[in-house]
């Protein structure tokens, strides 16, 4: 598919395919056009050429409440009422499953109570979102995705606001639940090493174009990464995993003499 915003190509014939059990990372400096990527997926915007299908059908096929529980999207800077709590903020997830009269049954409050106790914030229940922290709230809304129980999950920075005991945390719980509910998933990333330690293929986005796709050993090479990120970088296996650690190469600091 191809996008253009204001007569400027943002993505340009950028070809992909999620399966079930598998997440593919998208990766790519600033303006690469990840999100962008995201919210065409999400049918937030209509590609210019080409067609996104989701199940086979055409994304425009969808009804959104039948869309929504098939495709759920935890977004990079999600605007979340102040006052509504945790709770019920989880509970939205549950919305395309009620019936007429929109009341959600004790099987639906099950659903987000486990969603809640997944990523660890049920005990954030009572809570207003005006008083969680960054992190609480990517948390929640994480919850929220789950509690769709959704076939297919876009994640855009999926890690923001988190520090790195929660950053593992959850990306291990996505990566569980992608395996053991035989979801697809994308998810954008900054951080190339996160992307690397939990991604089953990556893609590499640069001015709007795919310039490498693969493994993340056949993505996250130096040559590859210095055209995409104009800089300079080593990269070695990870201690334990095996996968590929990215570093960027600094100049040496001046001698203390």
């Amino acid at each position: 598919m191809t996008f253009s915003f204001n007569g400027t190509t943002v993505l340009d014939r950028v070809d992909l395919h999620l399966e079930p059990g598998r997440m593919v990372g998208v990766i790519g400096p600033n303006g690469a056009g990840k999100t962008t990527l995201v919210r065409l997926l999400s049918r937030l915007l209509t590609p210019a050429e080409g067609q996104i299908q989701l199940n086979g059908r055409e994304l425009s096929h969808w009804q959104p409440s039948e869309m929504a529980r098939v495709l759920a999207v935890i977004p990079q800077n999600p605007e979340l009422p102040p006052t509504f709590t945790a709770w019920e903020m989880v509970l939205m997830g549950r919305t395309p499953y009620l019936g007429w009269m929109g009341k959600e049954s004790e099987g639906d409050r099950v659903i987000a109570r486990r969603a809640m106790e997944k990523t660890g914030v049920w005990h954030l229940a009572g809570r207003l979102i005006s008083q969680l922290s960054g992190g609480e709230q990517q948390r929640v809304v994480i919850a929220r995705a789950l509690a769709q129980q959704p076939r297919v999950l876009l994640l855009d920075e999926p890690t923001a606001h988190l520090d790195i005991n929660h950053q593992v945390q959850t990306l291990t719980l996505i990566a569980r639940l992608v395996q053991e509910r035989q979801l697809a998933a994308l998810a954008v990333f900054h951080d190339l090493n996160l992307a690397s330690q939990h991604c089953d293929e990556l893609v590499l986005l640069h001015r709007g174009t795919v310039v490498a796709q693969g493994s993340p050993s056949q993505v996250l090479t130096p040559p590859v990464l210095q055209q995409a990120y104009g800089t300079e970088v080593d990269v070695m296996p990870h201690p334990h995993s095996g996968r590929p650690m990215v570093f960027p190469v600094c100049p040496s600091p001046p001698s203390a003499n």
